[in-house]
């Protein structure tokens, strides 16, 4: 794909991805739906909080119009309010306008198919050859015109469809949200207000230019001196689009996607809910948790990175859960893509139901250490091909002695070679991604 990468069409606004990018991927989607079933599309939009959203609203809207489809605007809502409103309300498809964790400088245009699931590779491929000029699509005219449509109810009924997920109480319970000054600071409060909790919120005044800056599940340390020093019960935080989720446990501590992965895993084994006994996790997770799971009787069948990976992994063996470290977690009974807010009611689930603080759930995981090194380079490809990084992971590895483990991935999103080392100790760690960081060191931008 020379656009769209594992999560969409994303760059820094008006430079890697303008308004021109985003009118033709609307002009393309409205034509091409509508052409398709032979009558008007109708496409679905949401965003996030940054600036530049309200710019790429207007240009896919001017698009999806011009081209005859309906578009039925959303407005701020999580990534995953929009994969649920396309399946809700039997739409065409939905566009989500957000760059998830990264900077409010930059921006990006998810597309979701009318099943929920991301776009079909070959329907981006047409929309990227048009995009290049080597297609056209007809301009609509007279009563083929299409039209806006405020529906904000869409919102609401995404928000009691989180309520109604729960069937529990939170009367009595002190939580915390850190909403990250993003999608979730229209959302995240109504719904644990409406199961009666007492709940304190940070993060929650977003001004277009403060979305992930110091805090959200990115920045977690703010909400874990938050919940320490309020004497909290638990604390969740979200990142820009809500579709990811960390814990805050009683204590402070925090409770990333593998632990959040163990406790919920346990929970459904022991309830019968866990198909196949089966917790599909990435190559990310940690040492520590797979061997947790083993230690519980539970399975694991591991994916590449990208939340995309594990749903399709889970959608074709019929697996009930699965995520990612990073806090993306897909409960396949319930839902289709990552969503933060259920995640975090799927974990006071566990714990209303169990009748134990978070902390006590995650004592039987111990994680190993882990340093990830991020480095932006000139040529991500370039890097990950050549002879001189492949052998030194492979000398960083033979250091470790089979103790631990080095992985160097390319980001998906953005010009980053990821090198991640886990070891029994942190300065096994250190060692280990020096060696692999030292042969990057030509490729750095």
């Amino acid at each position: 794909m020379k656009y769209f990468g594992t999560d969409g069409f994303r760059g820094r606004a008006n430079e890697g991805l303008d308004v021109e990018h985003a009118y033709k991927i609307g002009r393309f989607v409205g034509w091409y739906y509508g052409a398709r079933q032979a009558k008007k599309a109708r496409v679905i939009l949401g965003k996030d909080t940054r600036r530049s959203s309200y710019m790429f609203e207007s240009a896919l809207v001017s698009g999806l119009v011009a081209s005859g489809a309906d578009a039925y605007m959303l407005h701020v809502i999580p990534t995953p309010g929009v994969s649920y409103e396309v399946v809700d309300g039997a739409f065409d498809c939905g566009v989500m306008i957000t760059a998830s964790h990264n900077p409010y400088t930059d921006n990006g245009i998810k597309l979701v198919n009318r099943e929920g699931f991301k776009m079909d590779e070959d329907v981006l491929e047409l929309i990227e050859d048009y995009i290049d000029g080597k297609s056209e699509v007809p301009l609509a005219t007279g009563d083929a015109i299409g039209c806006t449509v405020d529906y904000m109810q869409g919102r609401n009924r995404y928000i009691s469809h989180l309520i109604a997920s729960c069937g529990f109480s939170l009367q009595g319970l002190k939580i915390g949200l850190d909403c990250a000054n993003g999608s979730a600071s229209s959302v995240a409060r109504p719904v644990f207000d409406a199961l009666g909790a007492e709940t304190h919120v940070i993060n929650n005044a977003p001004n277009g230019f403060n979305i992930n800056v110091d805090c959200g599940s990115t920045h977690i340390d703010q909400l874990q001196r938050f919940v320490v020093q309020n004497g909290l019960d638990v604390g969740f935080a979200y990142d820009g689009d809500a579709d990811r989720c960390l814990a805050v446990d009683e204590r402070g501590h925090v409770v990333d996607g593998d632990l959040i992965l163990y406790v919920c895993g346990c929970y459904m084994a022991k309830h019968g809910r866990l198909a196949k006994q089966t917790v599909v996790p990435t190559v990310m997770s940690n040492f520590g948790f797979f061997r947790a799971l083993d230690a519980a009787g539970i399975s694991y069948e591991k994916t590449a990175v990208g939340d995309k990976n594990v749903y399709a992994c889970m959608r074709q063996n019929g697996y009930a859960l699965g995520g990612e470290q990073s806090g993306h977690i897909i409960f396949g009974d319930l839902e289709k893509t990552g969503d933060g807010i259920m995640t975090s009611l799927r974990v006071m689930e566990v714990l209303r139901a169990e009748r134990e603080k978070l902390s006590e759930l995650t004592r039987p995981v111990s994680l190993y250490p882990q340093q990830l090194d991020n480095v932006r380079v000139t040529d991500k490809d370039a890097a990950m091909q050549s002879a001189e990084v492949k052998a030194a992971v492979e000398k960083a590895e033979k250091y470790l002695e089979g103790n631990g483990r080095v992985l160097v991935r390319a980001s998906g999103t953005e010009p980053l070679v990821r090198v991640l080392a886990e070891a029994p100790d942190e300065r096994l760690c250190a060692n280990a991604n020096a060696i692999v960081l030292a042969a990057l060191e030509p490729f750095k931008a």
